[in-house]
C-alpha cells in the first residue's frame, strides 16, 4: 500500500521521504518562487467575518463521512490497488454515510507547462464520480491531494516534473479549471483547497496561496462552500497561524491521528517503522486523542467557522478491539464538539470496508455509524 493515511499528519522526521518516494523526478522549489502569481491576486484576509448560515448548514450536513482513499490520490487511479467502483459508492450510501471525501492528485493529470491543462479524460472521470455520489444523495468534498512539489517534497515515481518557478501558478490554474468544470453542481459539493500543507507551505506562504486560490474559485463559484485547513499537515496545533480569507462561505478542517504510535504502528511509509503491538486507549492516549479536538473547538469558537475533521483512522496492524475503541472515541469526541467528520478510509489499510469480501468490517462500521 502507498502512503495509506493520505500523508496523515506524518510527524516523524523522515516519513515524507518514504511517503513521497524516491524514484520520481525531484525539482527544487525555492521558497520565494512567485513567477506568475501576479495574475492571481489574493483575497483580503484581514477581517474574516465568520461562517454564513449556509456554511454552517453544510458543515452539519456533511455529518458522518468516509474518505475514498488510495484511489484517486495515487499517481494514477488503480496504481495503489483501488479504483472508484460503483460497488464502493453504493456501499457508502447504503451503510448510512452522509458524505464522501475525494482525495485527488490533480497534479499528475495536468500539463507541466503553461497553460497547465488538466487532462479532459481525467476531468470527465472525476465528474462522473462526483455525479454518481451526488446522485446517491451524498455530500462530496473534492480536494487537491499529494501535489508534492507544492510543499517542496520529492515527487513520487511516475509523477510529472514541473519547473520550480511554475509550481504555485500551476496550482492556481488547476483550481481555475476544477472550479469552472464543477460550477454547475449542487451545493452538496464542497471544495477543499489543499490536503495537509506543510514544508514549503509555511503559515505565511499558505495563507497567501490559499487567499489566491479562493479568489480563483470565487470567480466561477461565488457561493460554494470551501474548506481550508492549517499547515503542519492540517494539525490543530497550527490553527492559530491560519488566516481565513474575508469570506463567510468557509469551513475549517483538521486531521487527527493521535496517538500516532498507535494509529500508524507497522506502517511501512513511516520511517523508522513504528513498533507493532500497541493497544489503545488508556487515559494518556485518550488525552492525546482529544487534545487536538479541544484546540479545534477553541479555534472554531473564536473565529466563528465550523470544523470538519477530514481524516482520522487506525492502520490495520493494530488489534481490532483497540481500533474500534479508538474509532468510537474519535467519533464521540468530534461529535460532542459539533464537528462533522470523514473516516480514513473506505477500503485500504485503514479500511472500514473489505473489498475482497465485498462487505463492511462490522466492528469498525458500528463504531462509526452504530448507536
Amino acid at each position: 500500500m502507498k502512503c495509506a493515511a493520505g500523508s496523515a499528519l506524518v510527524l516523524v522526521l523522515s516519513t515524507l521521504a518514504a511517503c513521497g518516494g524516491k524514484g520520481g523526478p525531484e525539482v527544487s522549489v525555492p521558497p520565494d518562487s512567485t513567477v506568475g502569481l501576479a495574475a492571481f491576486p489574493p483575497m483580503a484576509n484581514d477581517n474574516p467575518p465568520g461562517a454564513s448560515a449556509a456554511a454552517r448548514a453544510t458543515a452539519t450536513a456533511l455529518g458522518r463521512g468516509v474518505n475514498f482513499g488510495n484511489m484517486l490520490e495515487a499517481p494514477s487511479e488503480g496504481a495503489w490497488g483501488l479504483r472508484v467502483e460503483p460497488e464502493y459508492i453504493d456501499a457508502a450510501a447504503a451503510a448510512g454515510f452522509k458524505s464522501v471525501r475525494l482525495p485527488v492528485r490533480w497534479s499528475n493529470h495536468a500539463s507541466p507547462g503553461r497553460p497547465f491543462d488538466v487532462d479532459p479524460v481525467f476531468m470527465a472521470r472525476l465528474e462522473s464520480i462526483v455525479d454518481s455520489l451526488l446522485g446517491k444523495g451524498l455530500y462530496v468534498v473534492l480536494n487537491m491531494h499529494h501535489y508534492h512539489l507544492l510543499d517542496g517534497d520529492p515527487a513520487d515515481a511516475g509523477d510529472t516534473a514541473v519547473d520550480s518557478t511554475l509550481v504555485a501558478e500551476r496550482f492556481l490554474v488547476m483550481w481555475k479549471q476544477i472550479a469552472e468544470q464543477f460550477k454547475g453542481k449542487s451545493d452538496h459539493l464542497v471544495f477543499e483547497l489543499y490536503n495537509e500543507p506543510h514544508g514549503r507551505q509555511s503559515p505565511a506562504a499558505w495563507n497567501d496561496l490559499a487567499a489566491r486560490a479562493l479568489a480563483v474559485v470565487r470567480k466561477s463559484n461565488p457561493q460554494r462552500v470551501v474548506m481550508i485547513g492549517p499547515t503542519n499537515w492540517n494539525s490543530a496545533d497550527a490553527l492559530g497561524s491560519l488566516r481565513m480569507p474575508n469570506d463567510s462561505n468557509l469551513i475549517g478542517t483538521i486531521h487527527n491521528y493521535s496517538p500516532f504510535s498507535f494509529t500508524h504502528q507497522g506502517a511501512t511509509w513511516v520511517s523508522p517503522v513504528l513498533p507493532v503491538g500497541v493497544s489503545c486507549c488508556d487515559a494518556g492516549q485518550q488525552a492525546e486523542l482529544t487534545a487536538p479536538l479541544a484546540k479545534a473547538r477553541t479555534w472554531s469558537d473564536a473565529t466563528r467557522y465550523p470544523i470538519y475533521l477530514g481524516e482520522f483512522g487506525a492502520f490495520e496492524m493494530g488489534d481490532m478491539a483497540s481500533r474500534v475503541r479508538f474509532t468510537r472515541l474519535m467519533r464521540d469526541g468530534a461529535e460532542s464538539r459539533g464537528f462533522s467528520w470523514g473516516y480514513w478510509e473506505l477500503a485500504s489499510g485503514f479500511g472500514v470496508y473489505d473489498p475482497a469480501a465485498h462487505a463492511f468490517r462490522s466492528p469498525l462500521r458500528d463504531a462509526l455509524l452504530g448507536n
